[in-house]
């Protein structure tokens, strides 16, 4: 009886409102494990996709959901119903975010232009 309880019901609500699973991951299972879950069962169909587990963001009961932390330690009390499925949302995060930073990073030369008449 202990397996079952050692045992999480998991599914995960993209952003246009489909779910990936739910499917069935051991509590001690890490945060990166359950994104690596994701970009495996990602749908082809779908456009915008992450590319790589830094893309992915995993929130449950309102909080994002640190890499390093397991799923026992994530859970929230208000989220353990026996037998029931709990569900994560997941963001994409868009990779121009890391060209952005650059361009911000950069000096910007003044282009004034002045006429005078």
């Amino acid at each position: 009886m202990a397996g079952v309880q050692d045992q999480l019901e998991i599914k995960f609500r993209l952003t246009d409102g489909s779910d990936i699973g739910p499917k069935s991951f051991p509590a001690a299972t890490s945060v990166v494990n359950l994104k690596e879950s994701i970009l495996a069962q990602w749908p082809k169909e779908k456009d915008n996709g992450p590319r790589t587990v830094k893309d992915v963001k995993l929130i449950s009961a309102g909080r994002i959901l640190e890499n390093n932390r397991t799923v026992a330690e994530c859970r929230s009390p208000l989220c353990d119903v026996p037998g029931g499925v709990t569900t994560m949302h997941v963001v994409v995060q868009p990779p121009s975010q890391e060209k952005e930073k650059k361009l911000m990073n950069e000096p910007k030369q003044n282009k004034c232009v002045c006429v005078i008449l």
